[in-house]
C-alpha cells in the first residue's frame, strides 16, 4: 500500500496496520487500545476530543513511527509523561521493548493500568514525578507533546549516562527550542520529519 509522505487525517485502522505489518492480534490490541480511548476520554481528558475521528492517524501511527528509529536490538524505553500511554504503551504493544510509563496524574495512571490489564501487555507503571524516579539505566527517553526540549533534557537529569538517547514527537516551534539549549550542550541532533503532520517532527538527540 503507498501513500504520500503525510498520512491523510482520514487514514483508516485497516490503512495504518496495512502500514505498520501488524499481525490480526497486534491489530486487535491497537483496536481494543482505540475503544478504551474513546470510553475513558467521555470522563477524563486524555487527548484532545477533536483528535478522536481521526485516532488512527493522528496517535496510534503519530507514536508508532518511533519504531523506525528505535535500535534494532530491544532495550529500555522510558516515556515521560505518558498520559494516555501515548507514545510509550503503544511502543509496549508493537516491539519487544521493555517499556516504563512515567506519569504523576493518578486518572491516567488508572487508565493505563486498565488498557495493560485489558491488552494483556507488560510495561511499568511509575506513578510519580518524572525527577522523583531513582536511576533506571534507561537506553531511550521518549515524550510526545510534554515540555520543551531544554525542560525535557533537564527533567531527566538523573537518567543521563554516555548511552542515553532521546526521541520526541514535536510540534511547530521546535526550530526555537533547539536554538534554547544550552551552547555547552554535547548532544548530537537529528530532526526527522514526521509522517503525519508535515508541521511535526521526530527529535532525535545523542551524546
Amino acid at each position: 500500500m503507498t501513500f504520500n509522505h503525510i498520512f491523510p487525517s482520514e487514514s483508516t485502522q485497516q490503512e495504518v496496520c496495512a502500514y505498520l505489518n501488524v499481525s490480526r492480534e497486534t491489530e486487535a490490541k491497537l483496536e481494543t487500545f482505540v475503544s478504551l480511548l474513546k470510553k475513558w476520554q467521555q470522563r477524563i481528558n486524555l487527548v484532545s476530543s477533536k483528535t478522536l475521528p481521526y485516532v488512527w492517524q493522528r496517535h496510534i501511527l503519530d507514536c508508532a513511527q518511533l519504531i523506525t528509529h528505535l535500535p534494532v536490538r530491544p532495550g529500555r524505553i522510558m516515556d515521560i509523561g505518558s498520559g494516555a500511554g501515548l507514545p510509550g504503551l503503544i511502543l509496549a504493544i508493537l516491539t519487544e521493548f521493555e517499556v516504563h510509563l512515567v506519569e504523576s496524574d493518578t486518572k491516567k495512571v488508572a487508565f493505563m493500568r486498565t488498557a495493560l490489564a485489558k491488552l494483556d501487555v507488560h510495561a511499568t507503571i511509575h506513578h510519580a514525578r518524572i525527577e522523583e524516579l531513582p536511576f533506571l539505566d534507561i537506553d531511550i527517553i521518549t515524550a510526545r507533546a510534554l515540555a520543551p526540549l531544554s525542560k525535557l533534557i533537564q527533567l531527566t537529569q538523573k537518567q543521563d549516562h554516555p548511552r542515553l538517547s532521546y526521541l520526541f514527537l514535536k510540534g511547530r516551534g521546535v526550530n526555537e527550542e533547539l536554538t534554547e539549549l544550552p551552547t555547552s550542550s554535547t548532544l548530537t541532533v537529528i530532526s526527522y520529519p514526521s509522517i503525519t503532520d508535515q508541521d511535526s517532527s521526530i527529535i532525535y538527540l545523542k551524546r
